[in-house]
């Protein structure tokens, strides 16, 4: 992929991607392809790990709340940036220490951004807990991620957006519903895999799905969006 970057810049094609992004969803997508690998690179584009249209939906709904509202995110990354640049709060959770440092370097840098909470929390090598906290890669395979799970219980607070899109993402959003705010959303990553849909429907939520372009991603993904009741 840098092989080709160095291409396209060479002929001009990134130059004409970065002048019609702000008026062109595919320019900007072509641009996001550039860096799939590069969390810097998405963070200057100003874009989170969703479809496009749900990123269009989540971005009013906070634009509804005047920049006041509290967000608690599974899983830091360039979308941490764009929450703490629309958001009052951001509380973001992360398992992996060198990628979680490396997201608050950014935090740190960037001006303009919301508080930002970052914490740290590990699996642990527990054998016995239920499905919905182990972790199904390989290299996590038998880690039990049910503190990270359960890490929005910390505060007692409750959230007006969530976003699960770390690890043990079934038990994050079993941990998540009773700590949403009336009227509050979550954001649910990669909703295309199967192994999801039950505890999504499950959740008694309304549901909105977006399926389409996604930011550094060549073929279309869903996140889903599950709205509560106002109070």
């Amino acid at each position: 992929m840098r092989r080709i970057e160095r291409g396209a810049r060479f002929l001009g094609v990134i130059a004409l991607l970065e002048r019609l992004r702000g008026r062109s969803r595919l320019a900007h997508w072509m641009l996001t392809l550039f860096s799939i690998h590069d969390m810097e690179g998405l963070v200057a584009l100003d874009v989170p790990w969703w479809s496009y249209d749900a990123i269009e939906r989540v971005e009013a709904f906070l634009a509804e709340r005047d920049g006041a509202a509290r967000v608690f995110e599974y899983g830091a990354g360039a979308g941490t940036i764009w929450l703490a640049r629309r958001a009052a709060h951001v509380t973001s959770i992360e398992h992996h220490a060198g990628w979680g440092y490396q997201v608050q370097g950014l935090v740190q840098r960037l001006d303009g951004l919301a508080p930002v909470d970052l914490r740290l929390v590990f699996p642990d090598s527990s054998l016995s807990e239920a499905s919905e906290y182990i972790a199904g890669r390989t290299r996590e395979e038998g880690n039990s991620f049910r503190g990270y799970a359960r890490s929005i219980e910390t505060d007692g607070e409750s959230y007006d957006l969530i976003v699960i899109g770390g690890r043990a993402r079934i038990g994050c959003l079993k941990h998540a519903v009773p700590r949403l705010a009336p009227g509050g959303m979550i954001v649910f990553r990669n909703t295309q895999r199967a192994r999801y849909r039950s505890a999504i429907a499950a959740t008694g939520l309304r549901i909105e799905r977006y399926r389409g372009l996604s930011p550094s991603l060549p073929i279309a993904q869903e996140t889903v969006l599950l709205i509560s009741d106002p109070a």
